[in-house]
C-alpha cells in the first residue's frame, strides 16, 4: 500500500467521491496537503482530509476507504499515517467527529478515539466528537 499527497491532477476524482467541501475548499486541501490518497499498486483505495479546529489542533474532517478494501486494516493505516504526521509536526493530540447514526463512531473508538463531547445542530443527529492523544 502507498500513501501519498492528492495533487491538482486527482481534483476532478476527489471531487466525484468528497462531496462535503466546496471545489474551492477542495482545491486550497490540495493546495495544503490536507488530503492523503492511498493505493495498492495502482488501484484506488482510499482518502483521507484534514483541517484545523481552532486554527491550530488537527482534525480528520472525512476518510473513504473503497468498498472492496473495507474491513482490511486500509483505513486504520490511513488514520495512524495521518496521526504519525501530526506527531512529527508537534501536536499531543488530534481529534475527529462522526454523527451518532453513523458506523464510523465504533471506527474511532476501536483505534483508540475517546468520546470528549458532542454538538447538535438542527435537523441532524448527534455529531459525536472524539480525541486521541498521539
Amino acid at each position: 500500500m502507498i500513501i501519498t499527497y492528492a495533487t491538482i491532477d486527482d481534483f476532478s476524482f476527489l471531487d466525484l467521491i468528497d462531496n462535503h467541501i466546496s471545489e474551492k475548499e477542495l482545491i486550497k486541501s490540495i493546495k495544503d496537503k490536507k488530503i492523503y490518497l492511498m493505493y495498492d499498486g495502482s488501484v484506488f483505495v482510499g482518502i483521507l482530509r484534514y483541517n484545523y479546529f481552532w486554527d491550530n489542533t488537527p482534525f480528520l474532517n472525512f476518510i473513504y476507504v473503497n468498498e472492496k478494501y473495507r474491513s482490511t486494516g486500509c483505513g486504520t493505516k490511513m488514520l495512524k499515517f495521518w496521526e504519525d504526521e501530526m506527531k512529527q509536526k508537534g501536536f499531543t493530540y488530534v481529534l475527529s467527529s462522526s454523527q451518532s447514526n453513523e458506523l464510523g463512531q465504533h471506527f474511532f473508538r476501536k483505534n483508540g478515539y475517546k468520546d470528549c463531547g458532542g454538538l447538535i445542530l438542527p435537523s441532524e443527529p448527534l455529531e459525536i466528537i472524539f480525541v486521541k492523544e498521539i
